[in-house]
């Protein structure tokens, strides 16, 4: 796929005037989109981010030690995305999740419209359009109920106030760092914020006259140690820092989805975005300063790294790319006039009807692959309060459930080498699961019934199973069942 660079060349002025509405259409459609895609529950992870929020809102403070597993039970675990889960928490509370899932589409409507409020400045026509959807189509596979989502609008508008700072020759507005405050509170991703101060200070020095230098070096350094201090304002001080960075390297990443390499076996979304990008610059010249092509180049190599980076590299790149695609068709920049008092009021009340259609027809989380809600209902009341063995994905729910797991999504407190316990359990090691169910006193398990360890228990002495079906299957302990609790 490539662009057609006669046909984005084609950008009178008047059209390029037309393109006041676009920011707010965009927000309109991932609005909608995002309230109604089933996809955005599904994962395991929203589960326990909402009960952190509602663990939160009823101790008045972030937890300093884990109060939702077993196994890990008091150690040391603080919610880094503290913010993000009490606005979850509060948003489950008002209208269950309904009200979750349009708090997602507010936070993902917001970044529509902050970029492409920022590419409007450059691009019109069909090159807003095809830049646009190549950006925000790297969104939609980590499209879910989680904190990152949340942190997106965040994010865009971080990194749009340090771009027009740079376009304007002017160190970065002090506006910005009480978002830096948020963001932090919210999810790790700032980091990379604070970490792009860092060649733009270096790209304003070298821009700058031999007489101006110093001073804006000076600029933005010091906007950069402000910004520092505003991530540190968080109840982990200079912990915050370090968990992204920490988190990023644990080995038993590699197993979880997000987090694993490209793998190029089929064409997507960064493929389609990559393909488009080599095809327009082989037919056009487009001149980027060499320090974006290193930050651009950075953006590739994680989202090739770690899929879960796509969204980083949608949302910035159309940033650095919009001025060098803009000037390569001849389009002029133009500053956008804005929306009229009419169109506000329309693309209002389209948000609201959205937003009611989605009342009007509550989410119900019924059986699924991240919530056995039917064989959970089966778990006999002896049960759920003893030590049970999970399936990772399942662990989320059980503690929504007040069922204390033996493993969740939270894979920076359990680290590698419980999690490569984990793993030898469940793809079928004996000698592993034995270990297990002596060290914990294992009294139940519930597992895919496609998991190697499934067929294990079933040959376990003195355990029987429960339940079973195609999303979950349960075993237990003879001696911790009621006569004839068994399928």
């Amino acid at each position: 796929m490539t662009f057609a660079p006669d046909a984005l060349a084609v950008a009178p002025a008047a059209s390029i005037r037309r393109a006041e509405s676009a920011p707010a259409l965009a927000a309109l459609l991932l609005f909608g989109l995002t309230l109604f895609s089933p996809a955005v529950l599904n994962d395991g992870d929203t589960f326990w981010h909402i009960t952190a929020g509602q663990w939160i809102l009823a101790h008045r403070s972030a937890p300093s030690v884990d109060p939702f597993s077993f196994t890990f039970a008091g150690a040391p675990w603080t919610a880094h995305e503290w913010l993000s889960e009490v606005l979850l928490a509060g948003a489950f509370a008002a209208v269950r999740w309904s009200g979750v899932v349009i708090l997602t589409g507010a936070a993902m409507a917001a970044t529509a419209y902050i970029l492409i409020r920022r590419l409007i400045r450059d691009l019109d026509g069909l090159a807003l359009v095809s830049v646009a959807v190549l950006g925000l189509g790297l969104q939609l596979g980590s499209l879910l109920v989680r904190p990152h989502i949340l942190a997106l609008p965040l994010l865009t508008a971080w990194v749009v106030g340090l771009f027009v700072a740079r376009d304007e020759e002017r160190a970065p507005s002090f506006v910005l760092l009480p978002l830096m405050t948020l963001w932090a509170n919210m999810h790790g991703s700032f980091l990379f914020g604070l970490a792009l101060v860092a060649p733009l200070a270096l790209e304003a020095f070298l821009a700058a006259p031999a007489e101006k230098k110093f001073s804006a070096a000076r600029q933005w350094v010091f906007f950069g140690l402000l910004a520092l201090g505003a991530a540190l304002l968080n109840p982990r001080g200079i912990e915050t820092l370090i968990f992204p960075i920490r988190l990023m390297g644990l080995k038993s990443l590699s197993g979880v989805k997000e987090w694993q390499p490209v793998s190029f076996d089929h064409v997507g979304g960064l493929e389609l975005s990559l393909f488009a990008l080599l095809g327009f610059t082989l037919r056009r010249p487009v001149h980027v300063s060499l320090l974006r092509v290193v930050v651009l180049i950075g953006l590739i190599y994680l989202a090739l790294q770690h899929s879960r980076h796509s969204m980083l590299l949608g949302l910035v790149a159309p940033m650095i790319l919009a001025r060098p695609i803009a000037k390569a068709i001849g389009q002029p920049k133009l500053a956008p006039s804005r929306l009229s008092r009419p169109q506000i009021a329309v693309f209002s009340s389209l948000f609201l009807i959205c937003a009611g259609i989605r009342l009007a027809a509550p989410i119900q989380r019924e059986n699924a692959p991240m919530s056995p809600v039917a064989a959970i209902a089966t778990v006999p009341a002896q049960l759920r309060d003893k030590a049970v063995f999970n399936d990772y994905s399942f662990g989320g729910f059980m503690i929504f459930l007040g069922i204390k797991p033996f493993i969740d999504g939270r894979a920076d407190m359990y680290g590698d080498a419980f999690l490569d316990e984990y793993d030898r359990i469940v793809n079928g090691d004996a000698m592993a699961l034995d270990n297990a169910l002596s060290k914990y006193g294992i009294v139940w398990s519930i597992v895919r019934p496609t998991d190697p360890v499934a067929k294990l228990f079933d040959t376990r002495p003195g355990w029987i199973r429960v339940y079973k079906d195609d999303i979950a299957v349960i075993h237990a302990r003879k001696d911790g069942l009621a006569p004839g609790t068994h399928q």
